[in-house]
């Protein structure tokens, strides 16, 4: 059975500090026991599919190592101090939220232009699925000032930040999973996602945006589908917009 993310992140986390713990007993250098086990790390994380989370499953061990090497003054090491960061991230980033995109903001003028080259009437709903800390949404509003804003995000800490972030916009923000909320009633649905999750959102966009919805999503298009048009703002950052 495939584990889902981010089991496997812990799973070579955990490896690591075992390879680690092991060496140092079974007498070897301090350094070379370190060495081995951020060398087991990395080798696993080639195994990853992408960039982020290969970082995430290489710099886990390390990084964790730094944290007990701190908290101990170099003294006898105990691995589980680590943990008390990771129960930290995932209080601020929940689990179920993992396996779509990390908190990577909408970069200000991403969007710029947009609202010149698909014009929305007054009163329309725009929706930010997966609005993070509110970027998205401040750069929707500067595009549709006179649009219905609403952001949805999984995490509640985020949703609240985000919310206080954008609370002069009038944009509705509420902690939801953007795989649960019906997108019907919706002008547009933008999104940040990641390639993975293309698929499944161009799926739930056909099944339930009207015709003459748009999906608009930055940096990553829908395998098969033909963009109505296409920005690009800020370099390396393409804005893909499709209409059903």
């Amino acid at each position: 059975m495939i584990l889902r993310w981010p089991w496997p992140a812990f799973g070579v986390w955990l490896l690591a500090w075992a390879c680690y713990r092991g060496l140092l007993a079974l007498g070897a250098p301090a350094g070379m026991a370190l060495g081995a086990a951020g060398v087991l790390g990395g080798v696993c994380a080639l195994r990853t599919h992408t960039l982020p989370r290969r970082l995430c499953v290489a710099a886990g061990f390390p990084l964790s190592w730094l944290l007990v090497w701190q908290v101990h003054g170099r003294g006898p090491l105990d691995a589980l101090w680590w943990l008390l960061p990771l129960l930290l991230l995932c209080s601020l980033y929940p689990l179920h939220a993992w396996r779509d995109a990390p908190l990577f903001p909408t970069p200000a003028l991403a969007l710029r232009g947009l609202g010149q080259r698909v014009p929305l009437p007054a009163g329309a709903r725009v929706v930010d699925a997966g609005c993070g800390v509110g970027d998205g949404l401040q750069a929707l509003a500067r595009e549709y000032p006179q649009a219905q804003l609403a952001g949805w995000e999984w995490s509640r800490p985020l949703a609240w930040l985000c919310a206080w972030r954008c609370r002069r916009l009038g944009a509705q923000v509420r902690k939801a999973d953007i795989w649960r909320q019906d997108w019907s009633g919706h002008a547009m649905v933008y999104l940040f996602q990641r390639p993975e999750s293309m698929p499944r959102a161009a799926a739930k966009a056909r099944a339930e945006l009207a015709p003459g919805a748009y999906l608009v999503s930055l940096e990553f298009e829908v395998p098969q589908w033909r963009p109505l048009t296409r920005l690009e703002s800020v370099e390396g950052k393409p804005v893909w917009v499709y209409r059903l």
